[in-house]
């Protein structure tokens, strides 16, 4: 089952047919064992092949088992009304995310209607390590378990880790003093964004809430003084409705 996910999961957004060949590199699996999670996968109705290439694609079947999860999911539902009075506010795209191991998942995403907006949507998957969002989750993770996600990447990052330990650090450090992080063209050159942690206590879900966009727009005073806080507000906002909703986890 473990490595039936893990193939399915070598399709990214941008991804529509992949290669049996391209499969077995993405997933680093046996060719064998790729044919016979891809069999089974396509039989169940979860891939879709093309017999005469030989390639796969993911089928309706496998959104809907997103929609259905996304569905159970009422943070998003309590969560939207504040998300896009944000985006609204700093006219730019927000995103409520969770993370899954080495990646945060958005699972709720509003836009606003101006300016150049960000092409991401529920469902896209994210760096930890790189991006604001992950970023902020990691800041406000327990200590032991934030220090065993550093272990796994360092290990995963290898020669780029020095140096991506040493930001760590540092956003680390701006997190303690004002409770947000931000990144300038990091993840992207083109992108910027800021980010808080959605802490709904309880051990519950950690959860992480940015705003991006173009990073001639979101930078400097505007990102560090006026977003970063609205993103401060907003978290506190959304957990507060999610009390009063008395949404369980």
């Amino acid at each position: 089952m473990a490595r039936g996910i893990e193939l399915l999961r070598a399709f990214k957004p941008q991804d529509r047919w992949l290669s049996h060949g391209e499969i077995v590199r993405r997933t680093a699996l046996p060719r064998a064992t790729v044919s016979r999670l891809t069999f089974t996968l396509t039989a169940l109705g979860y891939l879709q092949h093309r017999d005469e290439v030989g390639e796969y694609a993911l089928s309706p079947a496998v959104l809907g088992l997103g929609f259905a999860m996304l569905g159970n999911f009422d943070i998003a539902r309590i969560a939207r009304p504040t998300l896009q009075a944000l985006a609204d506010r700093c006219k730019a795209a927000v995103s409520l995310g969770a993370r899954h191991n080495l990646e945060m998942i958005y699972v709720a995403h509003c836009r606003s209607t101006a300016r150049l907006i960000l092409g991401l949507d529920v469902g896209a998957r994210l760096p930890l390590a790189r991006t604001a969002m992950g970023r902020a989750v990691m800041c406000a993770t327990p200590k032991i378990e934030r220090e065993l996600l550093l272990e796994s990447i360092a290990s995963a990052e290898g020669d780029g880790w020095p140096p991506l330990s040493r930001r760590l650090t540092e956003v680390q450090a701006q997190f303690d003093a004002r409770g947000f992080v931000t990144t300038e063209g990091e993840w992207d050159p083109a992108i910027s964004a800021a980010a808080v942690p959605v802490n709904l206590g309880d051990g519950r879900t950690l959860l992480g809430l940015s705003v991006g966009g173009a990073s001639t727009w979101l930078n400097g005073s505007f990102l560090h003084d006026e977003v970063g806080p609205l993103l401060v507000s907003a978290a506190a906002e959304i957990v507060a409705a999610i009390h009063a909703a008395d949404w369980k986890n």
